[in-house]
């Protein structure tokens, strides 16, 4: 599938190159989870209202293009940003500020996710990365109903942000794909060693 450019200033969110599907997909996640928010939204300052869909969105947004190739490729070739990337995602706390709800749960669950892609970064050359990550999700998941004066606009954000930050985006996700690519770039000795004494 073609590819198109992205332009250098979102290049943080979508990489280098985007298919257009890709693309379609990521501005579809984006929407999603404001619309599913939007009683919340509607129950604050319209100010307030505004900033907390910018971040439901672009949480939404980046759940599906950390699974993209061109952020994918992006991150995996800067190392040191990916620590970066992580470190300011604060966007949960903010979510719950701006949209009076309960922050115990946010921090909570900001913390955990924060924790589960520190530990699936520092697995990022191991075999079992993404194993180790599904279950850490799996295990966040599991537990924000269970947190104390939960809501269901949090429960969603809160899924969201954990699957975005410690799934999405602290896996890499073709990490095997781009080990295959590279085992058929690199050129194959096909010819036998020389043979230097006389057949026996």
């Amino acid at each position: 599938m073609s590819s198109v450019p992205v332009p250098s200033a979102l290049h943080e969110v979508l990489g280098e190159q985007q298919s257009r599907l890709a693309l379609v997909l990521v501005a579809v996640a984006a929407v999603m989870p404001v619309l599913a928010v939007s009683p919340a939204l509607a129950d604050v300052a319209v100010w307030r209202g505004i900033l907390a869909a910018l971040l439901v969105a672009d949480i939404g947004a980046g759940a599906i293009a950390n699974l993209t190739r061109g952020t994918t490729d992006f991150y995996a070739a800067r190392p040191r940003l990916r620590w970066v990337f992580i470190t300011v995602h604060v966007h949960l706390p903010l979510v719950a500020l701006l949209l009076d709800l309960a922050l115990t749960p946010a921090l909570v669950a900001w913390a955990a996710t924060i924790v589960a892609a520190t530990v699936v970064n520092l697995l990022v050359r191991h075999p079992e990365q993404r194993v180790v990550a599904g279950l850490l999700l799996a295990v966040i998941l599991c537990g924000l109903p269970l947190l104390p004066d939960q809501s269901p606009t949090l429960l969603i954000v809160s899924a969201l942000f954990a699957t975005k930050v410690a799934y999405a985006f602290a896996v890499d996700q073709r990490a095997e794909a781009r080990n295959h690519e590279l085992s058929h770039t690199l050129p194959h000795d096909t010819t036998a060693p020389p043979q230097t004494g006389a057949p026996a």
